[in-house]
């Protein structure tokens, strides 16, 4: 049992037997004798008497008895706390996170940590890229998913370097994703080019848009006709005939009912990567799960 002086010494007077509280806490006597000893000389003054009848308090040992109490009372209440945030009992855990990671890998994830843990509580903050980095910097969340590519974009942009701590993940494949009666769902590939030449319905992400940057990056200039904000908007409008867009493979993902959804030639891919502020300051149940959430992703092979 791991005990101070102050403990064992509050114990010795209750029990009013130095060898019984020996036993009673696994320590032999004469280490509780000197342990009374010890804090007698740390207090000048002798605490207890011992007598036909037992252990005594002194006038002393009385005077100084209730703050020797307080002392081994707050203690055990640090220890109760310590070992309530190693449980992660009551610990709220917030994320930052985007479609396709809410939806395919955080659920399960979160269902077996809370089997291991069943006290702790998750917030989900859905946003992107620009909102998610700033979240994490304003301290709004404790980390966020985020993508490698934007990361050192928005890295070589600002100044002073590197301002958050990442830990690679997995790839996500951006697809071309047409109604299924478009005449480009003949083809196997489909080019940026052929994307570029036709109504294009793109998902607003902020300051950072990977389908942008490639069109760009090949000198191509889109057609788009829409911006949305929510991904499954974006695949009911290509049901609709509205236009075609460019998804990641894990959001289309068992919503392909009606779609055609084709590989690009160019074959885009983006990093998922897992982003925080300060490694050693962050909560420990954040710490906790996101640990968790790297070694099973390893475990699935996707990094």
């Amino acid at each position: 049992m791991d005990i101070s002086r102050y403990g064992i010494f509050c114990e010795v007077v209750k029990n009013g037997n130095i060898t019984r509280t020996a036993e009673l806490l696994g320590y032999s006597q004469s280490a509780v004798s000197q342990t009374v000893k010890s804090l007698e000389k740390e207090m000048g003054a002798t605490l207890i008497t011992r007598g036909r009848e037992g252990l005594h308090l002194t006038r002393d040992g009385e005077a100084y008895m209730p703050y020797i109490q307080s002392v081994y009372q707050a203690e055990r209440a640090l220890q109760e706390k310590e070992r309530e945030i190693q449980g992660l009992s009551g610990s709220l855990i917030r994320i930052g996170t985007f479609t396709s990671v809410s939806r395919n890998i955080l659920p399960r994830l979160m269902q077996e940590f809370k089997t291991r843990y069943p006290g702790v509580h998750f917030e989900l903050v859905q946003g992107e890229y620009t909102s998610i980095e700033h979240d994490i910097l304003s301290g709004r969340i404790d980390f966020g998913f985020t993508s490698l590519e934007y990361m050192n974009r928005a890295e070589t942009d600002a100044e002073g370097g590197r301002r958050l701590g990442t830990e690679k993940l997995y790839q996500d494949e951006m697809l071309a994703v047409l109604p299924e009666d478009h005449p480009l769902a003949q083809q196997e590939y489909i080019s940026l080019a052929d994307l570029a030449d036709d109504a294009l319905i793109l998902l607003d992400e902020g300051k950072y848009s990977m389908p942008l940057n490639l069109f760009s990056a090949a000198g191509l200039k889109p057609h788009i006709e829409y911006k949305v904000t929510d991904d499954y908007t974006i695949l009911a409008m290509i049901r609709q005939h509205l236009g075609v867009s460019m998804m990641f493979e894990r959001v289309v993902r068992g919503f392909e009912q009606g779609l055609a959804v084709r590989h690009i030639r160019e074959r885009p891919l983006r990093t998922i990567v897992l982003a925080w502020r300060d490694r050693k300051t962050m909560p420990i149940a954040a710490g906790k799960f996101a640990d968790y959430i790297v070694q099973e992703i390893r475990k699935d092979g996707e990094i």
